[in-house]
């Protein structure tokens, strides 16, 4: 693999090996263009999408306490609630090829972006029922959208893939923050009533759909060859890459769904909480977009990982233990730690695979796998927190999932390369 010789090049090579279209499958199926239209339209479209690809994992966060009371569940229970969207990311994200085979990315993407605002909107209605049903089919949602739009990226944008990656990265912490930030104010405007604070993001998926509507298509396709990934499930370096995506994943979904409960415990207000986490996240956009061009100009990304790790336990345990009148400068570092660990996982998904479609299926396989493993994290915390009555010794299992994270993203921060291959059928 050559190595770029600036960061330019790198985030350009990243991009366009990273952003394997989601509508080629191991049969080599791939679909033509679509019909020329507005360009700025799409990209408003796909930023819009972006930004609604997060409200639901941070939304119920701030009033997740408030749920607790109303509903009378104990915070096992409620760990559920924040585990089951992160679930349904890595089980149902591997319908997305085949729903863009049969129907198109933009037929498919609108069709999920409908099922994400009912889901949401679900929520708020029949009670535990509705939070975990709609829970599910929004993590459903978004996991199917996530594998889609990244293949729009690089079909229609091969030229600015790295600019609209970074934009759709900025989008996605933008509505995580809009959602951990805004909707305890809901709620206050509301009276004080949760269930419509949490339907209100629902809004925001109908008005993103409105805009895509016109990106519908009728599609041709063409065969493309056939093509077949051998080795990768027994690739050692292939599980170390996916262990660090996981469990990196998983100490974000902590974040998403407890922390504003961690630090409603500390002494701070609902809104309080939720602006505590909301900044965190926005500080996760500069991090994310910063430290892969630093990483570059490290022989491999074994000392960028021990950092990004380094941070995000800081960040972590101060959070949990710091005064809280330093809180912002804890959550600062946290999101500089989780935004640049999120980025590098993403990046070794790239580097450690020998071709574009090695690197399509190992990105299959990490975040597959590492969602589902990710979908842990949540009720692992919540589980401590009932033993334990309090939310300090989950300290201890940020340790612990830190560690083992540091340990998988070592080994797959060396430079080397999965000795999985693509074949060529045809």
């Amino acid at each position: 693999m050559n190595t770029p010789q600036n960061p330019q090049q790198l985030a350009e090579q990243l991009a366009a090996e990273l952003l394997i279209d989601a509508e080629i499958d191991d049969e080599g199926v791939q679909q033509l263009p679509p019909p020329t239209g507005p360009r700025w339209l799409l990209a408003l479209g796909m930023v819009l999408i972006g930004i609604n690809l997060r409200p639901a994992l941070s939304s119920l966060a701030p009033v997740l306490g408030q749920v607790k009371t109303e509903l009378g569940i104990s915070a096992t229970t409620a760990g559920l609630l924040t585990t089951l969207p992160v679930l349904g990311l890595g089980l149902f994200g591997a319908l997305a090829p085949q729903l863009a085979r049969r129907y198109g990315s933009e037929r498919s993407i609108a069709g999920v972006l409908l099922l994400l605002a009912c889901g949401i909107a679900l929520r708020s209605q029949l009670g535990l029922h509705g939070l975990v049903i709609g829970s599910l089919l929004s993590g459903a949602a978004i996991g199917i959208i996530g594998v889609l739009l990244p293949g729009i990226v690089k079909r229609d944008f091969p030229t600015q893939a790295g600019l609209m990656t970074g934009v759709y990265t900025m989008a996605l912490c933008l509505g995580a923050a809009l959602a951990a930030g805004a909707t305890v104010p809901l709620d206050q405007l509301f009276g004080q009533r949760w269930q419509p604070a949490l339907a209100f993001w629902a809004i925001p998926a109908l008005l993103a759909l409105a805009v895509w509507w016109p990106q519908l298509h009728t599609h041709q396709q063409q065969h493309a060859g056939h093509w077949r990934v051998r080795g990768l499930w027994r690739d050692p370096l292939a599980w170390q890459v996916t262990i660090y995506m996981g469990l990196q994943s998983s100490l974000s979904y902590i974040v998403f769904g407890w922390m504003p409960s961690i630090l409603i415990e500390r002494g701070l207000t609902p809104l309080q909480a939720g602006l505590m986490m909301s900044l965190s996240i926005m500080t996760q956009v500069i991090a994310s977009l910063g430290v892969p061009l630093l990483a570059q100009r490290c022989t491999d990304q074994r000392l960028p990982i021990a950092c990004v790790m380094g941070m995000t336990l800081g960040g972590l345990l101060g959070m949990l233990y710091a005064p809280t009148t330093q809180l912002w400068l804890w959550a600062v570092l946290l999101g500089i730690g989780q935004g640049g660990a999120f980025s590098m996982a993403l990046g070794l998904l790239v580097l450690r695979a020998p071709d574009a479609h090695v690197a399509a299926h190992l990105s299959g396989m990490a975040q597959g796998v590492g969602y589902t493993v990710a979908a842990c994290g949540p009720l692992a915390a919540g589980i401590i927190h009932d033993i334990a009555g309090r939310w300090a010794p989950v300290g201890w299992l940020f340790g612990a999932i830190v560690a083992i994270a540091l340990c998988a993203g070592w080994l797959a921060g060396r430079k080397l390369l999965v000795r999985a291959r693509a074949e060529r059928l045809d």
